[in-house]
């Protein structure tokens, strides 16, 4: 049976691994890209 939300609470904490870790994947990426940047040419 579907809950409110449309997930069943196991779907639910399997789409919330999946987002968070699609998140910190996305902040890792672009904190290496500023690093490079920063590199190539400082802007302070």
């Amino acid at each position: 049976m579907m809950e409110k939300g449309g997930m069943t609470e196991d779907e639910a904490r399997r789409f919330h691994g999946y987002f968070v870790t699609g998140t910190l994947g996305y902040i890792i990426v672009a904190a290496v890209a500023h690093f490079l940047a920063w590199q190539w040419r400082p802007w302070f």
